[in-house]
């Protein structure tokens, strides 16, 4: 038997089909191989020169995420605790991105490990999107509780996700799984969905 250690197959690579008939009422797409780097800092200085390597500040909420285009294209800074957070940017990005939060960090205390084999990505958005997080997850993702730039640890359907709220208005969320949950959260959502898929705007 042979294997094919070449390409690089993405978790969800034969959920496409099935994750596409999640619509009308939601729509997920899989993002694979995002690069995820994991950033330990820990004084104001050094977050600051981080901000400005990556042209996107850091957020300074608990449980938001900052988002915006840089010298390394757009990225995402997600709060993850009071001194870590993941950096979210393109596929094959990570030694850039690794080495200019490394020089970055010159002289202070601080970490970055390359964590982006850890998790897969998911997109879901439309408008009962949020029904279908409802039928798994405890957060409250009322817009007026969680609005736009929301980041934060769950459980959803049992499987420990990070949950993005990227637009309220447009009912767009984004889902960061391991990839060993990852075919398991997607039947969930094909499962919660179900009562959706004929509802109309």
């Amino acid at each position: 038997m042979t294997v094919d250690t070449t390409t690089p197959h993405s978790p969800l690579e034969a959920w496409s089909d099935r994750l596409a008939r999640l619509a009308p009422g939601a729509r997920a797409v899989e993002q694979p191989f995002l690069t995820q780097l994991t950033l330990r800092v820990t004084d104001s200085a050094a977050a600051s020169a981080v901000g400005d390597a990556l042209g996107v500040s850091l957020p300074a909420a608990p449980c938001t995420f900052t988002a915006g285009a840089g010298p390394y294209g757009e990225l995402g800074v997600l709060w993850m605790g009071p001194d870590e957070y993941l950096v979210l940017g393109r596929p094959g990005s990570q030694v850039d991105l690794e080495d200019a939060l490394r020089a970055a960090l010159s002289g202070s205390r601080g970490a970055v490990t390359d964590v982006s084999a850890q998790r897969t990505t998911i997109t879901l958005a439309g408008p009962r999107s949020r029904d279908v997080l409802a039928h798994g997850c405890s957060i409250d993702l009322h817009p007026s509780a969680a609005p736009t730039g929301t980041c934060v640890q769950t459980m959803l359907a049992r499987a420990g996700v990070v949950l993005l709220v990227d637009d309220t208005d447009r009912d767009q969320f984004t889902l960061l799984v391991r990839s060993s949950f990852a075919e398991y959260l997607a039947a969930w959502l094909v499962d919660a969905s179900v009562e959706y898929r004929e509802w109309a705007t």
